[in-house]
Order: structure tokens, then C-alpha cells, then sequence
């Protein structure tokens, strides 16, 4: 099963690939990994990360879906169905 908000996921344009944005303009560089919103392009640090930007930033928008940011990496997550593609 694959739930519609993956179906439906866009590809924009990461807003930055420096690093985590929020974490970039705190002055701080001590992510873990990087995630992007497929929403809007943000970058944002992941959830082993000191801060959690990504999913703060889902929080705060209520984008749903979420690519690695990694080299090599392909995967999506959904916050709201809690899935993976």
C-alpha cells in the first residue's frame, strides 16, 4: 500500500543543499543527516539530529512528505500515514 501524499509528492528544488537552513542560519553545523520537503524544498536537519528541523518543519506546515537529502540515498517519508517509499 502506498498512501496518496507519496503518490503525490512534487520535486522541487532544495531551497539549499549547505546543510540544514535552520540550522545554517543559528550558526551551527552539527546535523546528522539532511532531509528536503517535497512541498516547498526546504532543507532541514533529521531526527537523530541535535534539533530536528525536518520535522519541525512539518509541524509547522503540515508538508507531508520528505526525501533524503544524502548522497546515494532514494527514499520518502510520510508523516501523516508514518510510511515510506
Amino acid at each position: 500500500m502506498i498512501c496518496a501524499h507519496l503518490a503525490d509528492a512534487g520535486s522541487p528544488e532544495p531551497q539549499s543543499t549547505a546543510g540544514c537552513q535552520d540550522c545554517l542560519a543559528a550558526g551551527l553545523h552539527d546535523w546528522v543527516h539532511l532531509r528536503e520537503c517535497l512541498t516547498c524544498g526546504r532543507v532541514g536537519c533529521c531526527d537523530s539530529s541535535p534539533r530536528k528541523h525536518a520535522t519541525a518543519h512539518f509541524h509547522d506546515t503540515g508538508h507531508p512528505v520528505i526525501r533524503s537529502a544524502e548522497s546515494g540515498e532514494q527514499w520518502r517519508w510520510c508523516y501523516v500515514d508514518g510510511m515510506f517509499a
